[in-house]
């Protein structure tokens, strides 16, 4: 890696992991464009993967205090599991850019929603209900297009969760997500040695990032840290968008 590149890999993942440390998304929506600018798009993705989910596990253990304020996590992640496999295996059949366009629509209408109704908040009987269908939903975006942070970070915003309780179910999401990417690429062969190189310059950033999110999600409480959310999330569908019609 030249110079260049390192100094891009190194600033694109301190911003992500920023985001991702206060809000508990958004490393890889942020870092990947950025390094993909001086890497390449398939190297990037495999860069970030071991670091993003090592952020993941992180945060999530970091907030299992919060535990108990969380629902349905299992139903997420039990049918996203199912749905990734399902996802994983229409891979070939399936036409990559009306699924952007449309997982990108979907999101921006619940963001609007949200936005004209910022006190909306979904029943616990109508997340136990939605719960299978958003995690199979979920999985089906990520085993077809490997992106399902917007589907489920829109969905558990809705919950309208403490921050620490948010960020501990999205995490377990993401995390199991984002393992099951990781032996994917294990399994493809994918990790080279240079690619496991930017993924080890990648992680000092990730670190200190991350411990400096910790100190800054405090302060981010209540409707800022909803605000903070929904931005993000809009920041991914659009970024979704532009990566269909690329």
């Amino acid at each position: 890696m030249t110079p260049t590149q390192i100094v891009v890999i190194v600033l694109a993942s301190f911003a992500g992991a920023l985001v991702k440390s206060v809000v508990g998304l958004g490393y890889p929506v942020v870092a990947v464009p950025i390094i993909a600018l001086v890497l390449g798009v398939e190297d990037a993705v495999v860069l970030v993967a071991l670091p993003n989910l090592a952020a993941n596990v992180f945060l999530h253990l970091e907030t299992r205090d919060a535990r108990s304020e969380t629902r349905d996590l299992a139903a997420l992640v039990g049918y996203g599991v199912v749905g990734a496999v399902i996802g994983t295996v229409a891979l070939v059949h399936l036409p990559e850019q009306p699924l952007m366009v449309g997982l990108a629509a979907m999101v921006l209408v619940f963001v609007v929603v949200f936005l004209r109704h910022p006190e909306l908040t979904l029943s616990a009987s109508a997340t136990r209900r939605g719960a299978p269908l958003v995690g199979v939903v979920a999985g089906l975006a990520q085993g077809a297009i490997g992106v399902s942070g917007p589907v489920v970070a829109t969905w558990v915003h809705g919950y309208r969760l403490a921050a620490r309780a948010y960020v501990h179910s999205v995490t377990l999401v993401f995390g199991v997500t984002g393992l099951a990417q990781v032996v994917v690429l294990v399994a493809q062969d994918q990790f080279t040695a240079e690619r496991l190189l930017g993924s080890l310059v990648a992680a000092v950033p990730m670190v200190a990032a991350t411990l400096i999110g910790l100190r800054l999600r405090p302060r981010l409480a209540g409707p800022t840290f909803d605000k903070v959310v929904l931005g993000v999330v809009s920041f991914s569908a659009v970024a979704l968008l532009l990566q269909a019609f690329a």
